[in-house]
């Protein structure tokens, strides 16, 4: 059974920076894709940034050039840098992957950690 845990938000001014941190167990992490997704209050959860278990990494467009995902497979941590930050960042934030079994595609999400973006 894959986990997922966040840590890293917080309360931070405009033009500031955090680091998130994603631990997984479960096995599989080297050999899967990690992803970084965002929900804002009353907004559909979207899609921040990706890095392939081989190192290709996509963004979303309104983050490119302030937001840096990265992974350790040693530690089966992905992380997200994310520098200038905006208010409208705000958001919670929640790490996903996906693991194929039996034909089937299964989500696997964390708890999400809670980003705000204020003066």
């Amino acid at each position: 059974q894959v986990q997922l845990v966040e840590s890293g938000g917080g309360l931070v001014q405009p033009g500031g920076s955090l680091r998130l941190s994603c631990a997984a167990s479960g096995g599989g992490f080297s050999v899967s894709a990690m992803n970084w997704y965002r929900q804002a209050p009353g907004k559909q959860r979207e899609l921040v940034a990706t890095i392939a278990s081989g190192g290709t990494i996509n963004y979303a467009d309104s983050v490119k050039g302030r937001f840096t995902i990265s992974r350790d497979n040693a530690k089966n941590t992905v992380y997200l840098q994310m520098n200038s930050l905006k208010p409208e960042d705000t958001a919670v934030y929640y790490c996903n992957t996906m693991r194929a079994a039996g034909g089937l595609i299964r989500n696997y999400w964390g708890q999400g950690t809670q980003v705000t973006v204020s003066s």
